[in-house]
């Protein structure tokens, strides 16, 4: 337990931003996996309406900090190249 009064407030922060990064990352990785199993199963009308709450989601988690901004956009990319259509 902290002893200082300053490391009691650090601890009642870190707390806080704790639930508020869990939040954020539940958020995204729900979409995300509700975005994969739409594309499993192949319907695309439907993860064309997902993508905007996908990118929302992932620009959210990086301007928070919660995920590196390289990571979204290798998320964002890998979402968009599921909805295009193949080409051979």
């Amino acid at each position: 337990m902290p002893i200082t009064k300053s490391a009691e407030k650090a601890l009642r922060q870190s707390k806080k931003r704790r639930t508020v990064n869990l939040r954020k990352i539940n958020a995204y990785k729900t979409v995300v996996k509700e975005f994969k199993k739409l594309s499993a199963s192949g319907k695309k009308d439907d993860m064309q309406k997902l993508l905007p709450k996908l990118y929302k989601k992932l620009d959210k988690a990086t301007k928070g900090g919660v995920i590196k901004k390289n990571k979204a956009s290798r998320l964002k990319s890998k979402a968009a190249k599921a909805l295009s259509p193949k080409t051979a």
